[in-house]
């Protein structure tokens, strides 16, 4: 139920998801990523019968994309992303060995176990909600409306939902320590869009049958009654939330407040209550969110009946647990929010929901063991190189942009200067020394493993930042740019074919790779990342006349993929999609640059009768063939702010001059836009 907004939240590339291999993969198997064709591009997967020229997207991965058929255990499929499933069996192997180990102590040991744990399905389904009691009796005991707000301030720690959210972050307008922020919260759907919407209106419909489900195996009173009044507060919440375009506003979202006078913005919620509960008393100042929706949510939260809030309460609690409790939990779970929700025809085997546990609860443990056994070291050290050669292509940009001044252009150069890049796995590995893990406990292990975390996050309140903390694990296929820590981070576990091959052709590499570290870098100046300075500080530091003209072109770039209709009735919201269209626009534009740079003035070979340049392109697009549920990409469409992976490679591509002269484009073609419309930022 959680739908809280964490400032200054770290800009990801994306993935879909993967393509499934064999359970039973071999060793030899796991030590090397698949390569892609003879020279890192699969030849065979274009669709030769549609012209570049007409349809990028398709010309690069038609042929592959006609054949291609999602598995029912999954929303979305994609053939680069047997990458993401290639770390997925390596962590299993390394958690596999470990359980095993009856000898393994400290980390290893504290992995084992818990993988145990959740692999011991005859002992969570023996426990049904027993789990739960003592929880849910917090909850029935509840008397005020005060005793509620601190409920919501413990489940901050662990399952549970709340009205609003809190979270200790890196403050924005002083990056070197940490703050307390607080945002909106309250629904249980995907997005204030499926309350208000008539096109979601089945969704709603069925949501409400899954919390009568939830409150019944739960054990809770009356849970239609409860059930039909839940869903109707949420409506009210959704009816005054800010909406996923607002949140992006890092300039809006910041609104500091002395703690004393949360009571006084949003009367009717008690915060004194809600921080004690949420271990945060000691807060003096918040940064609040929408500070214009708290007044409204407190005054719904004042008006709603206890037995409502109860209910509410005890709802969020189980829902959030249930993948955790026993079969009828689970499997009520994975019906609405992944078959009902998103498509999912099957829910996925065990051992994978159970690597992803491990991942997401302890994963720097299971990372240093994964980074150990499979990430060759050297890798960090190319990647290192690329990336400089990136962060070049980037100054180059800066210095030969003719719409900026000369005193932005010093100030965007000086942050370029100051980025920190974060290769493969950090530098020092987090402590779990006090994390308690028991096998056979699935439902207490997961929340010590949550309460640790908070614990660690509150500990830090108001003291320095840790500017080498990393906000994914070394197995994670992604990367990141945080605005606050002014940097970039690349898992070690992307590190790899499709996005890079070592031993493949280099103008698809920079495609792909090059494009990857390219966009992450674009993050510092898109339409939110430029209001960052050098030092991760929220401010302007643009002249009014420089972000104007910038303005004028983020306009023209949403408006090009507002126009986009992905489904009926459903368009692309490019005010939402933003910061990641400008992302890979800039991406792929430096990738090109980085490769000709490379090329050091030698002509670019041609390969199979490709040149250079159309390589580049083209690693760029296969990394993003892949294939979404309707329901699936309905529900992106309204709460993700990456635009559908058709857009990312023929919005940008369109833009590029380059693109052009590689594929002969002319007016009238399907790709064609007019060199005065096309969009120029970085």
């Amino acid at each position: 139920m959680k739908s809280y907004w964490l400032a200054g939240a770290s800009l990801a590339l994306v993935l879909a998801a993967s393509p499934a291999l064999a359970a039973d993969v071999s060793a030899a198997d796991l030590a090397k990523a698949p390569r892609r064709g003879e020279w890192g591009f699969d030849l065979a997967g274009r669709d030769l019968s549609v012209a570049p020229s007409q349809d990028f997207f398709d010309y690069a991965n038609g042929t592959y994309l006609k054949t291609l058929v999602i598995p029912a255990d999954r929303t979305s499929y994609g053939s680069f992303d047997g990458l993401r499933e290639l770390s997925t069996n390596r962590m299993r192997a390394v958690l596999e060995k470990a359980a095993a180990d009856k000898a393994a102590t400290g980390d290893e040991a504290k992995i084992g176990a818990l993988y145990r744990s959740f692999m011991d399905e005859a002992a969570v389904n023996a426990a049904g909600a027993k789990p739960l009691a003592g929880e849910l009796a917090l909850i029935r005991k509840a008397k005020s409306r005060s005793d509620i707000a601190r409920i919501m301030g413990q489940h901050q720690s662990g399952f549970g939902g709340s009205v609003f959210g809190a979270a200790v972050y890196d403050d924005a307008k002083d990056p070197l320590r940490y703050t307390v922020y607080l945002g909106q919260g309250g629904l249980g759907l995907p997005d204030r869009d499926y309350y208000l919407d008539p096109k979601f209106a089945p969704q709603k419909a069925k949501y409400e049958a899954y919390v009568a489900k939830i409150l019944t195996l739960s054990g809770w009173e009356h849970p239609q009654t409860h059930a039909k009044a839940i869903v109707a507060l949420e409506t009210e919440i959704a009816k005054v939330s800010w909406t996923r375009i607002d949140q992006r506003d890092d300039t809006r979202t910041y609104n500091p407040y002395p703690t004393a006078k949360l009571a006084t913005l949003a009367p009717g919620f008690d915060w004194t209550a809600f921080l004690a509960g949420a271990e945060l008393s000691g807060a003096k100042k918040v940064v609040v969110a929408e500070n214009t929706a708290f007044p409204k949510i407190a005054a719904i939260y004042a008006k709603t009946p206890m037995e409502t809030l109860k209910a509410w309460t005890a709802f969020g609690l189980a829902d959030q647990a249930a993948p955790y409790l026993s079969k009828d939990f689970d499997d009520a779970h994975f019906d609405f929010r992944d078959k009902t929700l998103a498509g999912q025809l099957e829910p996925k085997p065990r051992w994978k929901r159970g690597v992803a546990l491990v991942d997401g609860s302890i994963g720097e443990a299971l990372g240093r063991l994964y980074v150990q056994t499979y990430f060759p070291a050297d890798s960090k050290t190319r990647m290192e190189g690329l990336v400089g050669d990136i962060l070049t292509a980037m100054k180059g940009r800066i210095q030969r942009l003719t719409w900026m001044g000369d005193a932005t252009k010093a100030k965007a150069l000086e942050k370029l200067s100051k980025f920190s890049v974060m290769i493969a796995y950090p530098d020092a590995w987090r402590d779990y020394s006090a994390l308690t893990v028991k096998a056979g406990d699935l439902y207490g292990d997961v929340q010590r493993a949550n309460r640790f975390e908070w614990a660690r996050t509150v500990k830090r309140m108001n003291g320095p930042v840790d500017r080498k903390e990393w906000g994914m694990t070394p197995p994670t296929v992604n990367a990141y740019y945080s605005p606050i820590k002014n940097g970039i981070v690349f898992p070690a576990a992307i590190l790899q074919p499709p996005f890079f091959d070592r031993d493949g052709d280099m103008a698809v590499n920079y495609g792909a790779i090059g494009g990857t570290i390219g966009h992450e870098i674009t993050h510092g100046f898109d339409d939110q990342g430029r209001h960052f300075d050098g030092d991760g500080r929220l401010t302007e530091w643009w002249t009014p006349e420089d972000a104007a003209k910038f303005e004028v072109q983020a306009a023209k770039l949403g408006a090009q993929y507002s126009a986009i209709e992905i489904l009926p009735g459903a368009h692309i919201q490019g005010g939402l999609t933003m910061g990641e269209n400008i992302a890979d626009l800039g991406g792929l534009l430096l990738a090109l640059d980085a490769y000709h740079v490379s090329l050091h003035g030698q002509p670019a070979p041609v390969i199979d009768g490709l040149t250079g340049d159309q390589r580049v392109f083209l690693g760029w697009a296969q990394v993003w063939r892949s294939k979404l549920r309707d329901d699936r990409q309905r529900q992106l469409l309204v709460s993700d702010p990456h635009a559908p992976v058709r857009a990312r490679v023929d919005v940008p591509t369109r833009n590029i001059d380059a693109f052009y002269d590689a594929f002969g484009v002319k007016p009238g073609d399907g790709m064609y836009i007019a060199p005065e419309n096309r969009v120029r930022i970085w």
